[in-house]
């Protein structure tokens, strides 16, 4: 028998631990094991991988991370209470889980990690898309991990792989759609999680790019796009205007009209502007 079989149902586990999920750390907690395994199926083949999670809980995706042949998982769980029940999971599979009880906001995982990587996670609500921007936008590319797969409320999935003229289409979009490849793989309903929340969820896999499809530096791009959908019902002239007070004469250089506004403009025009803006 395979030594994860052997672990308790993950509802004794949450009555054993005292594991009531905490709202403060947008907690919600998925226990059904066949939507786990197919999140972990949904990451790809992760024999020959490093596996970084984040907000493991009581481990339910940890197991089937596991179970799907994670060469090696580094669990960060910022809540003290979940780390004995991760522990007795780390004893079934000797050498494949480490545990390490931090912020992962704080927490830099790169020491504790060998290529390739991969990340597949339930994010905590309260810091999922700080999270993804963080990955998205190093200053070098490629970055740590080869992949992303992420659980996100549905109205934050669909605004990570939509593309111009959607009504979802902004920042997110634009990062994910400039150096990776983004799909919704997955969704999730609202009675899957333990305790309930108010909307739907849906999963995320992206795969990183060898090399951006336009050139931009990061932040240049990282501070246009910003400014552009702070303001999305603006026009850019008057949306990017602080940024430069020739804005409509860049504007056009980069084939955009100044009157256009910012959920109109595909990433190639963004990166031609944030080119523009370095050259000036």
């Amino acid at each position: 028998m395979n030594t994860l079989d052997t672990l308790p149902p993950l509802r004794d586990v949450i009555a054993t631990h005292g594991l009531a999920a905490r709202k403060s750390l947008g907690q919600n907690f998925l226990l059904d094991l066949n939507l786990t395994a197919k999140i972990a199926r949904a990451a790809g083949v992760l024999a020959d991988a490093d596996v970084l999670e984040i907000g493991p809980g009581p481990g339910g995706l940890t197991r089937s991370l596991l179970a799907q042949g994670a060469r090696r998982i580094l669990a960060v769980e910022t809540d003290r209470r979940c780390i004995p029940a991760l522990a007795d999971i780390a004893r079934a599979c000797p050498g494949r889980l480490e545990v390490i009880n931090a912020d992962a906001l704080q927490f830099d995982p790169r020491d504790h990690l060998s290529p390739p990587v991969k990340v597949a996670a339930n994010l905590p609500y309260n810091v999922g898309t700080q999270l993804l921007t963080r990955w998205l936008s190093p200053p070098e590319w490629p970055p740590f991990w080869q992949s992303l797969t992420l659980m996100f409320q549905r109205e934050v999935a669909e605004r990570i792989v939509a593309g111009p003229g959607n009504k979802s289409y902004g920042r997110l979009s634009i990062l994910a759609g400039w150096r990776s490849q983004a799909q919704l793989v997955m969704d999730v309903p609202a009675r899957a999680f333990t305790p309930q929340p108010k909307v739907n969820s849906a999963v995320v896999h992206i795969e990183a790019l060898p090399a951006p499809r336009f050139p931009a530096d990061a932040r240049t791009l990282g501070k246009i796009v910003a400014s552009a959908f702070q303001h999305r019902r603006k026009m850019l002239r008057s949306s990017l205007k602080s940024l430069a007070p020739d804005i409509e004469d860049r504007l056009h250089k980069a084939n955009i009209r100044p009157t256009d506004r910012p959920e109109t403009v595909d990433i190639e025009r963004f990166c031609a502007l944030a080119e523009i803006f370095d050259k000036c």
